[in-house]
């Protein structure tokens, strides 16, 4: 039994930093390091999770190449369930190339690959049984799969009774809602990043913006808001959970790892705002080192970590 079902983006990651600025045609810039990572929300989502302690699915599509191999691989070695992982001839593997700057800021030039390929077809049923939770990682970059069909899983997935999430990426196609409204009746945990969800509705404020998705249909909504944490909306009930101070080096699958923390405290039954507090944590912890994942570390870790982080009535209730 898998505790998560990660369906979403698969993508090999060639993260180069400090990135100061780009050369001019014909000119060479020197980096101090260029790295290979494996990248993508459910890649990284289902990553983070083994890595907290729980089990993880990924169900995506990469290429019949060199790329797709070492993705597998190296999620096989993490302890990911790659069996519903398909590979094709009609596209190469997803990649981007993540420039990061000295202060731990990305920018990103991606090629969608094999996840633009990935469409309802090649969606394996028997992945939803032995399941507790469908996680949606990286809608709106899987232009064959968004909108109906994507809902289409998510309507099994509640019917089997499995709860729900979403985490979106950015959208350069510029469908945004279109793509997404048909999905959002089945989702129960919508969980965007806050220039995602200003892109979503057209507005700046992040309960506005929670409001509009909970009339969409979605049953709980949650912000990331990078260094100022998470805004967490269900029903008339709010949280604003700040975020914990860190020395940045890479805020790569920072965005996935919060989701794995969330989805961790899912698992263990916790309330929203502890499984906010935890969701900040994992993030944090995620950016202390090069690469998505590689700063995540075991669950009773990163609740030392959270522990010690908070006020000391907070920390108690997080060792207890």
């Amino acid at each position: 039994m898998s505790d998560v079902l990660c369906l979403g983006i698969i993508v090999a990651d060639m993260v180069a930093k400090p990135v100061t600025s780009l050369p001019q045609k014909g000119e060479l810039a020197l980096v101090e390091s260029i790295q290979l990572h494996n990248g993508g929300c459910a890649a990284n989502t289902a990553t983070a999770l083994v890595k907290l302690g729980f089990t993880a699915s990924v169900c995506g599509m990469v290429g019949n190449d060199g790329l797709g191999q070492v993705l597998i691989h190296n999620l096989i070695n993490m302890g990911v369930d790659t069996r519903y992982i398909a590979k094709t001839d009609r596209a190469d593997t997803s990649a981007s190339m993540v420039l990061v700057d000295a202060l731990g800021e990305r920018s990103f030039i991606h090629c969608t690959g094999g996840n633009g390929a990935f469409q309802l077809e090649d969606f394996p049923e028997q992945s939803l049984e032995n399941t507790k939770i469908l996680h949606i990682a990286g809608s709106l970059l899987m232009p064959a799969f968004d909108g109906e069909p994507c809902a289409e899983i998510l309507r099994l997935a509640k019917a089997k009774g499995l709860v729900t999430a979403m985490d979106t990426a950015w959208d350069d196609s510029g469908r945004w809602m279109k793509a997404l409204a048909p999905c959002l009746p089945y989702v129960d945990l919508f969980i965007p990043s806050l220039a995602e969800a200003k892109a979503l509705t057209g507005l700046e404020n992040p309960q506005e913006m929670a409001r509009v998705f909970l009339n969409y249909g979605v049953k709980n909504v949650v912000i990331k808001l990078g260094s100022e944490g998470c805004y967490i909306l269900s029903g008339d009930t709010e949280y604003r959970i700040a975020a914990m101070a860190v020395d940045a080096v890479d805020a790569t699958g920072a965005g996935d790892c919060f989701v794995a923390g969330f989805l961790a405290g899912v698992l263990r039954g916790f309330p929203l705002e502890r499984c906010g507090q935890l969701a900040n944590a994992v993030g944090a912890m995620s950016v202390t080192s090069v690469g998505a994942a590689t700063g995540v570390k075991s669950l009773a870790e990163t609740i030392a970590f959270l522990s010690s982080n908070l006020n000391r009535q907070e920390g108690q209730w997080w060792q207890q």
